[in-house]
This record gives structure tokens, sequence and C-alpha cells, in this order.
């Protein structure tokens, strides 16, 4: 037969017979269950190595050398930036010269105008940075006053470069730097050296079409001279004479080269050296002479002899 206990009956038997085992066998801890001792009860800490020392890079400033700072000093000093009293409108004009670095500012959106000589004929354009710039030409004019100019444009402010530009006349180098908002509208240049070659030209133009002397009429020319010997660029083209002066007329490539002296060759064939001047194209000699030498050269000299005759007035001619 089963019984079934309530459960607090239960309960009440168990700690009954719980209690009576324990008054019978008293249960003897083991040696593993002991205590610990005070001594071993806490782990004594692990011992941690330091850590390693930390080796931090020795920065060296590092010292250009001579030769980069005799660069950098001589860009420097070649610069010419712009100035507010060299402006014409909105135009920057420079002054060319050899070997100079022409400072150009430029801006976002905004396209610097680089105008060149009218009449020069561009040849290449190089810029150190073509990613972030943008470079390109167009002309103006015509015949020869055509006119060529190179555009520039940065992507953004902050950009620095260089670029050359190459033409049938010189070379032009520029520092290009690229600003918030402030740009150059254009620039160009002025040209001393082209216009002392100018005002040269222009003077030797109008002295060349002087009259190599005034008040003179063909009747009292004399034209009876002959010019024998050697045949160098340099031969005169005729002689003549007016009774006071004589007028020896050469070619134009006496301006190539070095001039002839004149000699004045006596009876006895003894050649001296004589005053003369030059205008234009002629040597005019203060006197009449029956016979001079050109010469020129030393080791193998051309000799040309101018010799008058009797003969050649333009009076006689006539009659």
């Amino acid at each position: 037969m089963t019984r079934i206990y309530p459960p607090l009956l239960c309960l009440g038997l168990l700690a009954s017979a719980n209690a009576a085992i324990a008054q019978q066998a008293p249960v003897q801890p083991k040696p593993t269950d002991a205590l610990p001792s005070p001594a071993t009860a806490v782990a004594a800490p692990a011992k941690v190595a330091p850590p390693a020392p930390v080796r931090r890079a020795i920065q060296r400033r590092t010292t250009a050398s001579p030769i980069v700072r005799g660069v950098a000093s001589a860009t420097r000093a070649a610069t010419l930036e712009p100035r507010a009293d060299s402006f014409i409108n909105a135009v920057q004009i420079y002054p060319w010269s050899e070997g100079a670095v022409y400072q150009v500012y430029t801006a976002p959106e905004r396209v610097t105008d680089i105008a060149l000589q009218p009449g020069e004929v561009l040849g290449a354009v190089a810029a150190g940075d073509t990613v972030r710039w943008v470079i390109g030409d167009t002309a103006s004019g015509s015949g020869e006053g055509k006119r060529t100019h190179v555009l520039i444009k940065p992507f953004t402010a902050g950009l620095s470069t260089n670029i050359v530009i190459t033409t049938d006349r010189r070379s032009y180098h520029l520092a290009l730097t690229s600003t918030n908002r402030t740009a150059m509208t254009a620039l160009s240049w002025t040209y001393p050296a082209d216009q002392l070659i100018a005002l040269r030209k222009a003077a030797e133009a109008a002295q060349a079409a002087a009259p190599v002397a005034t008040g003179l009429t063909v009747e009292q020319l004399h034209f009876g001279y002959t010019i024998s010997g050697d045949r160098p660029h340099w031969r005169p083209l005729r002689a003549f004479d007016d009774g006071r002066q004589t007028f020896i007329e050469f070619p134009a490539s006496l301006a190539v080269g070095e001039a002839p002296p004149l000699f004045l060759v006596d009876a006895k064939g003894e050649v001296a050296l004589v005053n003369y001047r030059v205008s234009g194209r002629f040597y005019v000699v203060d006197r009449i002479f029956d016979a001079a030498e050109l010469r020129l050269g030393l080791k193998k000299q051309s000799i040309v002899r101018i010799t008058r005759t009797g003969e050649g007035t333009a009076r006689g001619r006539g009659a």
C-alpha cells in the first residue's frame, strides 16, 4: 500500500532523519576541504615585465644646400610683381627682359589673358600643372597686326605653377598663383630692345633717303672713273665727282661685314690713307684724285682700284 505524505509531513520526517544521522556519525572534513591559510588565501600578483621603451623618431631639420639656396634667391630676384602704376586700364604692362619671371595672379571662374607682341608667332606653351589649370590660345587682328593671346584659368584657389611660352622671337617665363577672387584681367609687355632697333632702322632709312650732297647739278658731275681689280661683295658700283668732292657708291651689302679703307695712290705707286666720311652707301672724299685703292684683308687681301679718266662729264656727253 502506497502512502502519500503531505508535503509538510515529508519535510519533517526528512529533517528528523538528517539529525539522527548527524548524531550517530559526525563527518570529519577532508584535508582537501580544509580552509586555506591566510598566507595562501590570496595569490601573489604575477610579475609584469615593464613596457619596452618607446623610441621616438628624431626629426632632423634638413638644411638646403648652398646651390639650392642660390637658385631660390636668383629666382626671387628675377621675379617681377605687378605694380599699380604699371597698369593701363586693367592690363598690366611688364617690361620684357631675357630671363625675367613674371608673376601672374588668377582666380577660379576668371580668365586671364596673356597678350603677346603683334606679329609674334606662337611656338609652344608648357605648364608645370596641366591637370588643375585650363590653358588655351586664340588670336585677334589680322596681317601684321595679328596678335596671339594665351588664356589661363585655375580650377580652384591656392594653386601655384609655372608656364613657359616660346615664340619665333623670344621666350616668356611666368609664375602663376591662384587666389580666391582677385585675378589679373590681362597682361602684355613693352620691348625696349625692339624700340631701339626700330629707331635705329628709321634713322638709317632717313639717312639713306637723304641726298648724299646738296646743291649738285647734273652738269657739274664727272663720271669718268673706271673700277678694276678684285670683285668682293663690297666692290663699288661707280664713282663720280663734282669738281670739288669725289663720291664712291657701294652696294647695299656694304652694311654687312667690315668696310674697306680707302688709300690714295700717287704717281710713284705709293699709297697713303685719305680722310673720307660715310654717308649711307657712299664714301665722300673732300678732294679730287687720279687713282685710289680700296683694300681689305691681311693674308688674302682684296684690292679694288678706282682710276679717274679725262672723259665722262655730263656736259661733254650731252654735247
